[in-house]
């Protein structure tokens, strides 16, 4: 129920209770607030997040890799298609979450201005962050539990495991959204940063990161793209989860102690670089 209809209800609490709900909960009271005004796009989102997936899997999936599975054959032992279909997964909710922590955060303490009116409230800058961030993830864990099910349709995920790809995409994709989030409250004025990130960093990782081939089939003096990428991490645990793929217990807890330390820093990042803003 929203305030304004608390309010008529003759059921609202008092004011110091509100506030300590507030103070107690207001990260999730901000991703209510940030869902509620992604329902203004529910059916551009649903169309985005059905539709890039089915062009993915027919052109890169399909299409290529009839021509793939022709020439050179399987791919790490599987189908190209089930090959490339995780990575393409775990790509596409990093890249959506790229758009998600760049321009929209600089509104928030901009041109909109969203963040100050909660920060004036008993929500803290630190949870305002937080809820921000729960939000988006929330919005592409079900982007990419809709890639999942069309992998499944296209039979691209032989495992039973399969479904472990729809958590460790939103694992991947926070642990480049945190820091970026984190990076764009730092800026005041938009400048060409969004654009140098979408350039030379974010293309290079889906590029470059093992999306397409092994990244064993890189020359050597660029395989620390895929090293320092949060996509590459993903994309590995995604495939030994979507169709087996051989990794080694080491490299797993590598992938994942990478992917959470992102993560964990990023947070920690941003809410220092949110309360620095919204209390001078």
């Amino acid at each position: 129920m929203d305030s304004t209809r608390l309010a008529y209800s003759g059921r609202a609490p008092a004011h110091t209770e509100m506030g300590a709900r507030a103070a107690r909960s207001g990260a999730w009271f901000y991703t209510e607030t940030v869902l509620r005004a992604m329902r203004a796009y529910f059916w551009p989102i649903l169309l985005y997040s059905v539709g890039q997936p089915l062009l993915y899997m027919v052109a890169l999936g399909v299409g290529l890799g009839e021509l793939v599975d022709s020439g050179s054959g399987p791919v790490d032992g599987v189908d190209y298609l089930v090959f490339v279909a995780p990575a393409l997964l775990v790509s596409t909710v990093v890249m959506s979450a790229s758009a998600e922590m760049t321009y929209p955060v600089m509104a928030g303490f901009k041109w909109h201005r969203l963040y100050h009116g909660p920060a004036a409230s008993p929500v803290s800058p630190g949870q305002i962050a937080v809820g921000h961030l729960v939000a988006v993830m929330i919005r592409f864990a079900v982007q990419a539990a809709i890639f999942w099910l069309i992998m499944l349709a296209f039979g691209a995920a032989p495992s039973g495991w399969s479904w472990l790809v729809v958590p460790i995409g939103v694992l991947t994709a926070t642990a480049f959204a945190a820091p970026l989030q984190a990076y764009a409250s730092t800026l005041k004025d938009e400048g060409f940063q969004f654009a140098l990130i979408q350039r030379f960093v974010v293309m290079p990782m889906f590029l470059f990161a093992g999306t397409f081939f092994p990244l064993s089939a890189m020359p050597v003096y660029l395989h620390w793209i895929g090293w320092i990428s949060p996509i590459w991490h993903g994309t590995q645990l995604a495939r030994l989860a979507s169709y087996g793929a051989e990794v080694g217990v080491l490299m797993v807890i590598v992938h994942l102690v990478f992917l959470l330390a992102c993560t964990l820093l990023g947070v920690r990042w941003a809410v220092r670089s949110y309360t620095r803003r919204l209390t001078s």
